[in-house]
């Protein structure tokens, strides 16, 4: 009779579980939980389509033109740029807008859903990204907390009157192969300086965080009606941490953790699921092990 080769072991003596192990047990948490908090950073959105900006290789290579400038993230996404180069800062922005209204969420953020609407207590999405894919996803805006902003919402630059508001009715023009906006900047309904995405850029002192902390006061009073909800860290990484302290500061509150990551997903926690494993593939390998 053959068996299952053994288990391997971790230098500190601590068994490694198999891939198949740690599905099947993120398919028992999900099917026990009461409650689902989703922790997602940029990688989830990569199934979609949208463009990875790990390092400055990855980022220039979504934006050669910035390239030809030596303009990397941190410098174009700051106040900054918008002070000095208005038409590239906005053909940046203005570009990453019309990518996101156009993109898809792929089949993970409808199974996201799905799992939490079984929950008693629902679910709720913490994420760092701006793109409201999870709006487009059907999850509801009063569930949502963007904690760097939305790039579907504008502010003043100087943030003049501390107000906000829709970019339903801007419709950018961009020169892809400059990375310049062609038509008009938009701007401040209420003093005609330039508008800004609402949107914690680098080194940002005029960022309005007023919609971001309305997310983070429904989202306590979320947390303090239920008992510690299951916490799915998605596509989370290191270089600008939010998430992933928010999953950390979750788990030493008595909540489980899976985290997706195909790049580095360790946690060295007794009570988490490390799964090296792209977000969508993650996801529908955990949905076929749910009955």
């Amino acid at each position: 009779m053959s068996t299952a080769p053994p288990t391997p072991a971790t230098p500190t003596g601590r068994s490694t579980p198999s891939i198949e192990q740690q599905l099947t047990q993120a398919a028992e948490w999900i099917a026990s939980a009461d409650g689902l908090l989703i922790a997602a950073g940029a990688g989830i959105g990569i199934d979609s389509g949208l463009p990875d900006f790990r390092g400055k290789a990855g980022f220039w290579r979504a934006y050669p033109a910035l390239k030809k400038g030596r303009l990397p993230f941190d410098r174009i996404a700051s106040p900054d740029a918008f002070r000095r180069l208005p038409s590239t800062a906005w053909g940046f922005y203005g570009h990453r807008l019309n990518l996101y209204r156009a993109t898809q969420p792929h089949a993970g953020f409808a199974l996201l859903r799905t799992w939490g609407a079984r929950m008693p207590h629902g679910c709720f999405v913490y994420t760092s990204n701006v793109d409201g894919q999870f709006h487009k996803a059907g999850f509801p805006e009063s569930r949502i907390v963007e904690c760097h902003g939305s790039i579907h919402r504008l502010q003043c630059v100087t943030d003049c009157a501390g107000h906000l508001w829709s970019a339903a009715n801007f419709h950018p023009q961009v020169h892809e192969a400059t990375c310049q906006l062609q038509s008009e900047l938009p701007r401040c309904p209420h003093c005609g300086a330039l508008a800004r995405p609402n949107i914690l850029l680098f080194n940002d002192g005029h960022w309005n965080d007023l919609w971001t902390e309305r997310q983070h006061m429904l989202l306590d009073a979320w947390l303090g009606s239920t008992p510690p909800p299951l916490v799915i860290e998605i596509g989370a990484g290191r270089a600008i941490a939010t998430v992933r302290h928010f999953s950390q500061r979750m788990q030493q509150r008595g909540s489980r953790l899976i985290r997706i990551n195909p790049d580095d997903a360790r946690v060295n926690n007794a009570h988490a699921i490390e799964l090296s494993l792209g977000a969508r593939d993650a996801l529908e390998q955990i949905n076929a092990l749910l009955v």
